[in-house]
């Protein structure tokens, strides 16, 4: 009898000192934002952003290169993946606020066309979206998700270098200050 009450204590106590460690954490993560540079640990901080080209869902073929001089957010996600559909309104909301600022926000799908055309439609996603399969996930490779996480975020200055990455969701708090530290 005493055995099972003394098991059971010992998971009591384990459960919740995980809750309490995972909450410490995740509070931790969207209070200080020097916890989110180390989280990539990519060797792509500090070097020029990739050059790439992908049509947008107009068909048009859209070059990094025609936002050179603007703070970026460049996003990978997919239509299958929850945290990533999660963020793309917070990720509307920056592009509406700060777009007069030189901001701008970037979405390359690691999906096929048409499921990125239905859901940006249903949506209304204001900021330019790239639908890419393969060759988006080789981009996101090349901005440093070198474990293929989604969603992946990079963050690119105004003179063109990767500022910062974050593999998996991202606040909107988080994300508003980085932009800020970057306008």
């Amino acid at each position: 009898m005493k055995k099972p009450l003394v098991f059971i204590a010992v998971l009591a106590i384990a459960g919740v000192s995980g809750f309490t460690l995972q909450r410490a954490f995740i509070d931790h993560e969207n209070q200080n934002l020097t916890a989110v540079i180390p989280q990539a640990k990519t060797d792509v901080i500090g070097q020029i952003r990739p050059e790439f080209a992908l049509k947008d869902l107009d068909g048009e073929l859209r070059n990094i290169t025609e936002w050179d001089g603007k703070v970026l957010l460049v996003n990978f996600w997919a239509t299958w993946c929850p945290p990533c559909k999660k963020e793309i309104p917070a990720f509307m909301n920056l592009q509406q606020q700060y777009g007069k600022d030189g901001f701008q926000v970037i979405g390359i799908a690691i999906d096929d066309e048409q499921s990125v055309a239905d859901y940006s439609d249903t949506i209304g996603i204001n900021y330019p979206i790239m639908p890419g399969e393969i060759a988006a996930a080789e981009i996101a490779r090349r901005y440093g998700n070198r474990i293929n996480a989604l969603p992946f975020t990079a963050f690119v200055g105004r003179d063109g270098k990767i500022a910062v990455t974050k593999p998996g969701e991202i606040s909107q708090a988080a994300a508003e200050k980085i932009i800020l530290s970057l306008l």
